[in-house]
Protein backbone atom coordinates (compact mmCIF):
# COMPACT_ATOMS: atom_id res chain seq x y z
CA UNK A 1 0.00 0.00 0.00
CA UNK A 2 3.02 2.36 0.35
CA UNK A 3 3.95 3.00 -2.97
CA UNK A 4 -0.15 4.31 -3.92
CA UNK A 5 -0.09 6.58 -0.77
CA UNK A 6 0.37 9.85 -3.45
CA UNK A 7 -2.22 8.10 -5.56
CA UNK A 8 -5.05 7.39 -2.67
CA UNK A 9 -3.85 11.06 -1.76
CA UNK A 10 -5.20 12.41 -5.06
CA UNK A 11 -8.30 10.15 -4.74
CA UNK A 12 -9.81 11.21 -1.65
CA UNK A 13 -7.46 14.97 -1.97
CA UNK A 14 -5.77 14.26 1.05
CA UNK A 15 -2.67 16.74 2.81
CA UNK A 16 0.37 15.94 4.27
CA UNK A 17 -1.29 15.63 7.52
CA UNK A 18 -4.45 13.93 7.07
CA UNK A 19 -2.40 10.79 5.56
CA UNK A 20 -0.38 11.04 8.62
CA UNK A 21 -3.38 10.80 10.56
CA UNK A 22 -4.48 7.89 8.06
CA UNK A 23 -1.23 5.92 9.34
CA UNK A 24 -1.62 7.23 12.94
CA UNK A 25 -5.23 5.27 13.03
CA UNK A 26 -3.45 2.20 11.33
CA UNK A 27 -0.99 1.96 13.65
CA UNK A 28 -3.01 2.35 16.65
CA UNK A 29 -4.93 -0.73 15.35
CA UNK A 30 -1.99 -2.40 15.40
CA UNK A 31 -0.42 -1.10 18.61
CA UNK A 32 -3.64 -1.68 20.17
CA UNK A 33 -2.97 -5.94 19.11
CA UNK A 34 -0.07 -5.84 19.86
CA UNK A 35 -0.34 -4.63 23.64
CA UNK A 36 -2.85 -7.35 24.36
CA UNK A 37 -1.00 -10.10 22.54
CA UNK A 38 1.23 -11.20 25.60
CA UNK A 39 -1.87 -12.58 27.01
CA UNK A 40 -3.37 -14.13 23.79
CA UNK A 41 -0.36 -15.41 22.70
CA UNK A 42 0.07 -17.21 25.96
CA UNK A 43 -3.48 -18.95 25.83
CA UNK A 44 -3.73 -19.33 22.00
CA UNK A 45 0.02 -19.72 20.37
CA UNK A 46 1.26 -18.27 17.19
CA UNK A 47 -0.07 -20.99 15.08
CA UNK A 48 -3.73 -20.26 15.94
CA UNK A 49 -3.11 -16.66 15.63
CA UNK A 50 -1.55 -16.87 12.43
CA UNK A 51 -4.43 -18.84 11.00
CA UNK A 52 -6.72 -16.37 11.38
CA UNK A 53 -4.65 -12.84 11.01
CA UNK A 54 -3.23 -13.30 8.13
CA UNK A 55 -6.67 -14.25 5.85
CA UNK A 56 -8.12 -10.93 7.91
CA UNK A 57 -5.31 -8.62 6.38
CA UNK A 58 -6.31 -9.70 2.70
CA UNK A 59 -10.05 -8.99 3.62
CA UNK A 60 -9.09 -5.99 5.40
CA UNK A 61 -6.45 -4.45 2.64
CA UNK A 62 -9.43 -4.57 0.18
CA UNK A 63 -11.63 -2.65 2.61
CA UNK A 64 -9.02 0.22 2.40
CA UNK A 65 -8.75 0.31 -1.05
CA UNK A 66 -13.03 0.73 -1.42
CA UNK A 67 -13.34 3.31 0.91
CA UNK A 68 -14.83 6.48 -0.96
CA UNK A 69 -14.31 9.10 2.07
CA UNK A 70 -11.62 10.19 4.43
CA UNK A 71 -13.68 9.21 7.65
CA UNK A 72 -13.89 5.60 5.90
CA UNK A 73 -10.97 5.30 5.55
CA UNK A 74 -9.71 6.27 8.93
CA UNK A 75 -11.89 2.73 9.99
CA UNK A 76 -11.02 0.58 7.27
CA UNK A 77 -7.33 1.67 8.34
CA UNK A 78 -7.79 1.30 11.86
CA UNK A 79 -9.11 -2.88 11.16
CA UNK A 80 -6.17 -3.54 8.68
CA UNK A 81 -3.93 -2.74 11.62
CA UNK A 82 -5.74 -4.79 14.06
CA UNK A 83 -5.13 -7.60 11.93
CA UNK A 84 -1.60 -6.53 10.83
CA UNK A 85 -0.40 -5.93 14.22
CA UNK A 86 -1.76 -9.65 15.31
CA UNK A 87 -0.22 -11.17 12.53
CA UNK A 88 3.04 -9.58 12.94
CA UNK A 89 3.57 -10.75 16.50
CA UNK A 90 2.38 -14.15 15.70
CA UNK A 91 4.90 -14.34 12.97
CA UNK A 92 7.68 -13.29 15.27
CA UNK A 93 7.12 -15.74 17.64
CA UNK A 94 6.44 -18.20 15.34
CA UNK A 95 9.70 -17.43 14.02
CA UNK A 96 11.69 -17.85 17.51
CA UNK A 97 10.25 -21.44 17.37
CA UNK A 98 12.02 -21.87 14.46
CA UNK A 99 14.94 -20.94 15.76
CA UNK A 100 15.20 -22.85 18.67
CA UNK A 101 14.01 -26.32 16.81
CA UNK A 102 17.08 -25.36 14.60
CA UNK A 103 19.81 -24.12 17.72
CA UNK A 104 20.81 -21.20 15.76
CA UNK A 105 20.17 -17.84 14.20
CA UNK A 106 17.85 -17.88 11.58
CA UNK A 107 15.31 -14.40 12.14
CA UNK A 108 17.53 -11.90 10.00
CA UNK A 109 16.54 -14.84 7.13
CA UNK A 110 13.05 -15.12 8.02
CA UNK A 111 12.65 -11.38 7.93
CA UNK A 112 14.05 -11.21 4.42
CA UNK A 113 11.07 -12.69 2.86
CA UNK A 114 9.26 -9.62 4.26
CA UNK A 115 11.46 -7.67 2.03
CA UNK A 116 11.10 -10.43 -0.63
CA UNK A 117 7.20 -9.22 -0.56
CA UNK A 118 7.44 -5.36 0.03
CA UNK A 119 10.25 -5.14 -2.99
CA UNK A 120 7.23 -7.68 -4.96
CA UNK A 121 4.75 -5.16 -3.93
CA UNK A 122 6.39 -1.93 -5.25
CA UNK A 123 7.81 -3.65 -8.55
CA UNK A 124 3.79 -4.87 -8.87
CA UNK A 125 2.65 -0.95 -7.99
CA UNK A 126 5.48 0.73 -10.62
CA UNK A 127 4.01 -1.47 -12.65
CA UNK A 128 0.27 -0.78 -11.49
CA UNK A 129 0.97 2.76 -12.32
CA UNK A 130 2.31 2.05 -15.39
CA UNK A 131 -0.39 0.53 -16.66
CA UNK A 132 -2.40 2.92 -15.54
CA UNK A 133 -4.63 0.60 -12.83
CA UNK A 134 -6.22 2.68 -10.01
CA UNK A 135 -5.54 2.47 -6.66
CA UNK A 136 -8.72 0.53 -5.93
CA UNK A 137 -8.03 -1.79 -8.47
CA UNK A 138 -4.57 -2.38 -7.40
CA UNK A 139 -4.97 -3.67 -3.78
CA UNK A 140 -8.19 -5.48 -4.52
CA UNK A 141 -6.19 -7.76 -6.82
CA UNK A 142 -3.20 -7.86 -4.22
CA UNK A 143 -5.69 -8.69 -1.31
CA UNK A 144 -7.64 -11.61 -3.71
CA UNK A 145 -4.46 -12.86 -4.67
CA UNK A 146 -2.58 -12.66 -0.76
CA UNK A 147 -6.18 -14.40 0.64
CA UNK A 148 -5.77 -18.21 -1.13
CA UNK A 149 -2.14 -17.80 -0.40
CA UNK A 150 -2.45 -17.53 3.21
CA UNK A 151 -5.05 -19.94 4.16
CA UNK A 152 -2.13 -22.55 2.25
CA UNK A 153 0.40 -21.78 4.09
CA UNK A 154 -1.11 -22.30 7.33
CA UNK A 155 -0.78 -26.07 7.18
CA UNK A 156 3.13 -25.60 7.80
CA UNK A 157 3.27 -24.09 10.77
CA UNK A 158 5.05 -25.47 13.58
CA UNK A 159 2.96 -26.04 16.96
CA UNK A 160 3.83 -23.52 20.03
CA UNK A 161 4.57 -24.70 24.09
CA UNK A 162 1.75 -26.14 26.03
CA UNK A 163 -0.32 -22.92 27.59
CA UNK A 164 0.89 -23.99 30.79
CA UNK A 165 4.57 -24.17 30.42
CA UNK A 166 4.25 -20.34 28.50
CA UNK A 167 2.42 -19.40 31.34
CA UNK A 168 5.34 -20.07 33.80
CA UNK A 169 7.59 -19.22 31.51
CA UNK A 170 5.71 -15.90 29.88
CA UNK A 171 3.38 -13.95 31.63
CA UNK A 172 3.60 -14.85 35.12
CA UNK A 173 6.92 -13.90 35.87
CA UNK A 174 8.58 -10.51 34.96
CA UNK A 175 9.55 -9.80 31.97
CA UNK A 176 13.92 -9.35 32.13
CA UNK A 177 14.91 -5.72 32.25
CA UNK A 178 16.83 -6.50 28.16
CA UNK A 179 13.48 -6.80 26.75
CA UNK A 180 12.42 -3.30 27.40
CA UNK A 181 15.99 -2.37 26.21
CA UNK A 182 15.45 -4.41 23.18
CA UNK A 183 11.99 -2.56 22.93
CA UNK A 184 13.74 1.02 22.19
CA UNK A 185 15.93 -0.37 19.93
CA UNK A 186 13.06 -1.24 18.01
CA UNK A 187 11.21 1.80 18.42
CA UNK A 188 13.96 3.51 16.73
CA UNK A 189 14.74 1.02 14.42
CA UNK A 190 10.61 0.87 13.03
CA UNK A 191 10.60 4.28 13.22
CA UNK A 192 13.24 5.08 10.67
CA UNK A 193 12.00 1.69 9.00
CA UNK A 194 8.51 3.59 8.91
CA UNK A 195 10.02 6.53 8.11
CA UNK A 196 11.11 5.27 4.59
CA UNK A 197 8.29 3.26 3.96
CA UNK A 198 5.42 6.03 4.01
CA UNK A 199 7.01 8.75 3.09
CA UNK A 200 10.09 8.30 0.87
CA UNK A 201 7.34 8.17 -2.22
CA UNK A 202 5.84 11.65 -1.21
CA UNK A 203 9.74 13.25 -0.60
CA UNK A 204 10.99 11.98 -4.33
CA UNK A 205 8.37 13.58 -6.06
CA UNK A 206 6.96 16.65 -4.08
CA UNK A 207 10.65 17.93 -3.14
CA UNK A 208 12.87 16.24 -5.25
CA UNK A 209 10.55 16.27 -8.54
CA UNK A 210 10.73 13.26 -9.32
CA UNK A 211 7.91 11.57 -12.12
CA UNK A 212 6.13 9.07 -9.95
CA UNK A 213 7.23 5.98 -11.51
CA UNK A 214 11.00 6.76 -10.17
CA UNK A 215 9.11 7.71 -7.09
CA UNK A 216 7.46 4.92 -6.10
CA UNK A 217 10.68 2.64 -7.15
CA UNK A 218 12.50 4.19 -3.99
CA UNK A 219 10.43 1.92 -1.78
CA UNK A 220 11.78 -1.26 -3.61
CA UNK A 221 14.82 -0.14 -3.80
CA UNK A 222 15.06 0.73 0.10
CA UNK A 223 13.71 -3.00 0.47
CA UNK A 224 16.25 -4.32 -2.05
CA UNK A 225 18.96 -3.16 0.45
CA UNK A 226 17.17 -4.68 3.46
CA UNK A 227 16.84 -8.17 1.67
CA UNK A 228 20.37 -8.18 0.87
CA UNK A 229 21.23 -6.91 4.47
CA UNK A 230 18.85 -9.82 6.23
CA UNK A 231 20.34 -12.71 3.77
CA UNK A 232 23.75 -11.93 4.90
CA UNK A 233 22.51 -11.25 8.26
CA UNK A 234 22.87 -14.25 10.31
CA UNK A 235 26.39 -15.01 9.03
CA UNK A 236 27.94 -11.71 9.54
CA UNK A 237 25.88 -11.77 13.40
CA UNK A 238 27.11 -15.34 13.92
CA UNK A 239 30.90 -13.54 12.80
CA UNK A 240 30.78 -10.33 15.15
CA UNK A 241 28.22 -10.43 17.91
CA UNK A 242 24.90 -8.94 17.61
CA UNK A 243 26.17 -6.04 19.94
CA UNK A 244 28.57 -4.77 17.59
CA UNK A 245 26.04 -5.40 14.71
CA UNK A 246 23.68 -3.19 15.92
CA UNK A 247 25.81 -0.45 16.65
CA UNK A 248 27.34 -0.20 13.85
CA UNK A 249 23.81 -0.65 11.91
CA UNK A 250 22.95 2.32 13.79
CA UNK A 251 25.96 4.48 12.77
CA UNK A 252 25.84 3.38 8.98
CA UNK A 253 22.02 4.56 8.66
CA UNK A 254 22.79 7.86 9.76
CA UNK A 255 25.27 8.12 7.40
CA UNK A 256 23.29 6.68 4.05
CA UNK A 257 19.82 8.70 5.46
CA UNK A 258 21.58 11.99 5.81
CA UNK A 259 22.80 11.45 1.94
CA UNK A 260 19.18 10.76 1.54
CA UNK A 261 17.99 14.14 2.55
CA UNK A 262 21.16 16.18 1.31
CA UNK A 263 21.10 15.05 -2.50
CA UNK A 264 19.56 17.54 -4.80
CA UNK A 265 19.42 14.19 -7.24
CA UNK A 266 16.28 12.10 -7.15
CA UNK A 267 18.50 9.73 -9.15
CA UNK A 268 20.95 10.01 -6.39
CA UNK A 269 18.12 9.56 -3.71
CA UNK A 270 16.67 6.46 -4.86
CA UNK A 271 20.18 5.07 -5.19
CA UNK A 272 20.87 5.61 -1.79
CA UNK A 273 17.69 4.09 -0.71
CA UNK A 274 19.73 0.79 -1.77
CA UNK A 275 22.14 1.82 1.62
CA UNK A 276 20.12 2.65 3.90
CA UNK A 277 18.41 -0.51 3.70
CA UNK A 278 21.35 -2.17 3.76
CA UNK A 279 22.43 -0.31 6.69
CA UNK A 280 19.68 -0.47 8.95
CA UNK A 281 18.13 -4.25 7.77
CA UNK A 282 19.44 -6.43 10.22
CA UNK A 283 18.12 -4.38 13.62
CA UNK A 284 14.74 -5.23 14.39
CA UNK A 285 15.10 -8.71 13.58
CA UNK A 286 18.28 -8.93 15.90
CA UNK A 287 16.10 -7.21 18.66
CA UNK A 288 13.48 -9.44 18.04
CA UNK A 289 15.29 -12.44 18.29
CA UNK A 290 17.28 -11.38 21.14
CA UNK A 291 14.02 -10.62 23.38
CA UNK A 292 12.22 -13.92 21.88
CA UNK A 293 15.42 -15.79 23.74
CA UNK A 294 14.83 -14.05 26.75
CA UNK A 295 12.70 -15.93 28.51
CA UNK A 296 11.38 -19.65 28.37
CA UNK A 297 8.76 -18.89 25.98
CA UNK A 298 8.96 -16.22 22.85
CA UNK A 299 5.82 -14.84 22.41
CA UNK A 300 5.02 -12.64 24.93
CA UNK A 301 8.62 -11.65 25.05
CA UNK A 302 8.41 -10.68 21.24
CA UNK A 303 4.81 -9.35 22.30
CA UNK A 304 6.07 -6.53 24.43
CA UNK A 305 9.60 -5.78 22.40
CA UNK A 306 7.45 -5.49 19.00
CA UNK A 307 4.63 -3.34 20.93
CA UNK A 308 7.41 -0.99 22.01
CA UNK A 309 8.61 -1.17 18.40
CA UNK A 310 5.18 -0.53 16.64
CA UNK A 311 4.99 2.86 18.46
CA UNK A 312 7.62 3.97 16.96
CA UNK A 313 6.43 3.00 13.68
CA UNK A 314 2.95 4.73 15.01
CA UNK A 315 4.70 7.83 16.21
CA UNK A 316 7.18 8.28 13.04
CA UNK A 317 4.49 8.99 10.35
CA UNK A 318 2.64 11.38 12.52
CA UNK A 319 5.56 13.39 13.39
CA UNK A 320 6.91 13.22 10.13
CA UNK A 321 3.30 14.60 8.55
CA UNK A 322 3.02 17.71 11.11
CA UNK A 323 7.02 18.83 11.14
CA UNK A 324 6.70 18.80 7.35
CA UNK A 325 3.75 21.11 7.67
CA UNK A 326 5.68 23.09 10.23
CA UNK A 327 9.10 23.45 8.48
CA UNK A 328 9.52 21.34 5.26
CA UNK A 329 9.37 17.39 4.70
CA UNK A 330 13.36 17.22 4.08
CA UNK A 331 13.48 19.13 7.48
CA UNK A 332 11.32 16.31 8.89
CA UNK A 333 13.33 13.47 7.53
CA UNK A 334 16.30 14.70 9.71
CA UNK A 335 14.15 12.64 12.87
CA UNK A 336 15.74 9.23 11.16
CA UNK A 337 19.65 10.45 10.77
CA UNK A 338 18.94 11.31 14.98
CA UNK A 339 16.94 8.20 15.50
CA UNK A 340 19.57 5.97 13.85
CA UNK A 341 22.45 7.70 16.03
CA UNK A 342 20.08 6.61 19.28
CA UNK A 343 20.51 3.35 18.07
CA UNK A 344 24.49 2.90 17.92
CA UNK A 345 24.50 4.47 21.91
CA UNK A 346 22.00 2.35 23.10
CA UNK A 347 23.60 -0.89 21.74
CA UNK A 348 26.46 0.03 24.10
CA UNK A 349 24.04 -1.00 26.78
CA UNK A 350 22.90 -4.38 25.95
CA UNK A 351 24.26 -7.18 27.75
CA UNK A 352 27.35 -8.82 27.06
CA UNK A 353 26.89 -12.47 25.74
CA UNK A 354 26.91 -15.35 27.86
CA UNK A 355 24.87 -14.30 30.49
CA UNK A 356 22.77 -16.99 31.90
CA UNK A 357 20.23 -18.81 29.65
CA UNK A 358 16.53 -18.41 30.63
CA UNK A 359 14.60 -21.74 31.54
CA UNK A 360 12.96 -23.86 28.19
CA UNK A 361 15.54 -22.26 26.02
CA UNK A 362 17.44 -24.70 23.83
CA UNK A 363 20.16 -22.05 21.80
CA UNK A 364 23.54 -22.66 21.83
CA UNK A 365 24.64 -19.51 20.60
CA UNK A 366 25.25 -17.18 23.56
CA UNK A 367 24.17 -13.99 22.48
CA UNK A 368 20.14 -15.52 22.38
CA UNK A 369 20.71 -16.25 26.28
CA UNK A 370 20.49 -12.39 27.27
CA UNK A 371 18.06 -12.56 30.29
CA UNK A 372 18.81 -9.94 32.39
Amino acid sequence: MTVRLPALSDKLGLSESSIGVTLLVWGLGALVTMQSMRGVMTRFGSRSILRVGAPLCAVTLAMVAFAPTFPLLLVTAGLFGLAFGALDIAMNAQGSTVERVHGRPLMNGMHAGWCAGAISAGLLGTAAIAAGLSVTVHLTLIALLALPASVALSRTYLPDPAPEKAAEAGTRRRMPAVVYLLGVIAFCAFMVEGTVADWNGLYLRDVLGAPEALAAAGYPVFEAGMLLGRLAGDRVRTRFGAKMMIAVSGLATAATFALVITSASPVVAVAAMLLVGLSVATVSPIAISLAGAATGNPGPAIAQTAALGYAGLLLGPVVIGFLSDLASLRAALGIAVALSLVIALIARFLPRPGTARPAGAADPEPELSMAA
